[in-house]
């Protein structure tokens, strides 16, 4: 499954930056939001997750993500989630950065990932840009919630679509994957920007690129090595060889 050159990159390297993408999440069964899974009650999910629909009618676009966060509620990291947060033990330098919102991540350990999209957990005020974290358990979902500094609307503190990231965090993320000696694209379509240029800036910078995926993608052949397994195995597996270089 791995070749004997990633094995001796991982064994000497110091930084590692790894990439995850809505695929690590679909193994726990979060719904990817694409093809069949991308309409909810008929309406297509990248119009109701925007900044129009919030603004257009609220209590429509607030019960897509109180259904979503419900969702989440029983939804468990997978193996993969806690096999990355072994890598971090691992290495001296190691920063997962993630497509994905729904704190998985978190809930299996890992310290501080980049979250370039958000992450649904938080609510973030239209307005003040107060950050709060959600209470899915005392919020009644035909409320819209709103501030309690200044009384506004406020939102799950994701990127919607057509929203532009947060320039200080996806700066983070640019850092790691330009200062990184292997970097390792797990679960992602290699499709949205700008988390897609990623991999590529650390190729340029002489990392050493890998892909995790299940499928091919525009990345595929630009990686020093593509793994068409599920990230979950693959990442288990990769914790058992690690743990034998220690």
């Amino acid at each position: 499954m791995f070749s004997e050159k990633l094995i001796l990159r991982l064994k000497n390297a110091y930084t590692v930056t790894v990439l995850t993408g809505a695929g690590v999440s679909a193994e726990s069964g979060v719904p990817t939001f694409r093809g069949k899974d991308g309409l909810w009650k008929n309406n297509p999910v990248e119009k109701l997750a925007t900044i129009d629909a919030l603004e257009s009618d609220p209590k429509l676009f607030w019960e897509f993500y109180h259904w979503r966060r419900s969702l989440l509620k029983e939804i468990k990291p997978n193996l993969g989630h806690f096999s990355l947060v072994d890598m971090e033990n691992y290495f001296e330098d190691f920063t997962l950065i993630t497509q994905n919102v729904d704190n998985l991540h978190t809930k299996a350990g890992s310290s501080k990932p980049i979250e370039l999209h958000g992450n649904i957990k938080r609510n973030r005020c239209t307005n003040c840009s107060d950050l709060t974290l959600s209470d899915s358990e005392q919020i009644d979902e035909s409320v819209v919630p709103k501030c309690t500094k200044c009384g506004s609307v406020l939102k799950p503190d994701v990127i919607l679509f057509g929203e532009a990231l947060d320039q200080k965090v996806l700066s983070k993320g640019q850092e790691a994957s330009a200062t990184c000696e292997v970097f390792i694209s797990i679960g992602t379509s290699s499709l949205v920007e700008p988390a897609a240029s990623l991999p590529y800036i650390a190729k340029g910078n002489g990392a050493y690129l890998v892909e995790i995926n299940t499928e091919k993608t525009p990345l595929s052949d630009s990686a020093d090595e593509v793994i068409n397994y599920p990230s979950a195995k693959v990442l288990t597996n990769l914790v058992i060889i690690l743990d034998r270089l220690r």
